[in-house]
């Protein structure tokens, strides 16, 4: 079975440290959850291998947006947000632009449908 390459090669924790997404290096890879996951340093890498749920993106990798309306999205790394804590990534910057309207109330909408959705194709 191959491993998906997750959120499309960034560092997850890139996010986190340096505020913005990060192309990953191959040489700093972790694989995770049936996924191989870039990290751009050995730090990152360290960083994630050690809580991978701290850094890892909300609902799969999934638009959380999308979560929230009852189905599964593809995303883009630059339409993302952290939300106490927490890295939730976006189809893009116009559905971002949506998502931030009612940060709290879409999280709590994508969190009833994660349960049934994340096993579906």
């Amino acid at each position: 079975m191959t491993q998906s390459q997750a959120i499309r090669g960034y560092d997850p924790v890139a996010y986190f440290s340096v505020g913005k997404p990060v192309k990953g290096n191959a040489k700093y890879s972790f694989e995770w959850k049936n996924a191989t996951w870039i990290f751009s340093s050995q730090e990152n890498r360290d960083a994630f291998e050690r809580d991978p749920e701290k850094y890892a993106p909300q609902y799969g990798g999934y638009c959380a947006y999308g979560m929230s309306e009852g189905h599964k999205a593809p995303t883009d790394p630059n339409a993302w947000t952290i939300v106490e804590g927490k890295l939730y990534l976006n189809y893009s910057p116009k559905v971002k632009e949506l998502w931030v309207k009612n940060t709290a109330e879409r999280i709590e909408m994508a969190d009833k449908n994660w349960p049934d959705l994340k096993n579906k194709e």
